[in-house]
């Protein structure tokens, strides 16, 4: 769909039949329906209450903690640079991260009415107009906190925009196949925003071994994404999104997740040993052992357990991070 279309009678009854098969309830197949004729109403709409739902806040943690890594990976004073951390984790969180997901939210409303209806497009709070409002005032309040930080952190935001346009919206649309949406995000919300940290402090180049955590965790963060993917199984089938858990099945799709998680950990160990960063290493390894007996429970039901892992396990991952961070240190 490309924005101003609405579900002509054949789509809608390709959709009511595919619900019914997926086991949906006629109560939800009501509210999924009335959702779908929500998202594309003509119409200014704005429910100010529904405006940091659509930003969704629980999303905004994985780049704030990317950049303060970054910045700690440096060595220099936190204490010294407390203004640069505070605008850069405003950067990375409520400015960037809420952008990339109000401008997800429009090109995914959709799906989102059939896995999320009341999310605040398919809810009918917010209109699609109204969304891409909040999506441009996001955009330029961040490039003038990045111009504050540093003319370079600009082109960097910028960078972000893109990477959330090809992510949600097309041509490119990359989140239609989780090998490479997942990439992008987890590249986004890691990668970038560790390296922006440490740019905001240095004003250089970063260390290779910063930038080699940056792209390690990014990597790991792959996994993280198709943990997130299970949310949206029955609608990413209804609209052939080709996410991990749709193309290799629940099971295989968190073993996948697990491993890829702790393939990132192993090699920012390696990089810990070769630092001679012995504390941290310990720390670390204990970290990753930990997350071992809570992959078996994810894996043997991955459905029930996905979100529950990505709240506790994630957690010991992300911990992992800045325990890195710390060991890298100059």
């Amino acid at each position: 769909m490309n924005g101003s279309e609405t579900l002509n009678p054949e789509m809608q009854h390709s959709i009511n039949e595919k619900l019914r098969q997926s086991g949906v309830s006629d109560d939800r197949q009501k509210i999924i329906r009335q959702a779908l004729e929500n998202v594309n109403k003509p119409g200014f709409r704005i429910d100010p209450s529904a405006i940091l739902p659509l930003m969704k806040p629980v999303t905004w943690f994985p780049p704030m903690w990317a950049f303060a890594c970054g910045v700690v990976s440096t060595g220099e004073g936190v204490a010294a640079n407390w203004d640069i951390l505070l605008r850069g984790v405003l950067l990375a969180g409520p400015l960037m991260c809420a952008m990339s997901q109000t401008m997800n939210d429009y090109f995914d409303r959709e799906v989102d009415a059939i896995n999320e209806p009341d999310r605040p497009i398919p809810a009918g709070k917010i209109s699609k107009s109204a969304s891409w409002l909040i999506t441009f005032g996001l955009i330029v309040s961040g490039f003038l906190v990045a111009l504050s930080i540093h003319p370079y952190v600009v082109a960097i935001a910028f960078v972000g925009v893109l990477m959330s346009h090809a992510y949600s919206g097309p041509p490119i649309r990359a989140k239609r196949n989780g090998w490479f949406g997942n990439l992008i995000v987890g590249l986004a919300y890691e990668g970038v925003a560790w390296l922006t940290g440490s740019f905001a402090i240095t004003q250089g180049v970063p260390s290779t071994e910063t930038i080699a955590l940056a792209i390690i965790f990014s990597i790991g963060a792959h996994g993280i994404m198709t943990l997130n993917d299970f949310k949206s199984v029955v609608g990413d089938r209804i609209r052939k999104v080709a996410s991990i858990p749709v193309q290799l099945g629940e099971k295989k799709a968190a073993v996948l997740a697990a491993i890829l998680m702790d393939l990132a950990q192993l090699a920012a160990i390696a990089i810990l040993v070769y630092k001679g960063s012995m504390t941290t290493t310990v720390i670390a390894l204990v970290l990753l052992v930990a997350q071992l007996p809570m992959q078996k429970i994810l894996i043997a039901k991955p459905l029930e357990k996905a979100v529950w892992y990505n709240a506790f396990g994630t957690l010991l991952y992300v911990l992992s991070m800045m325990v890195c961070a710390v060991g890298i240190r100059p």
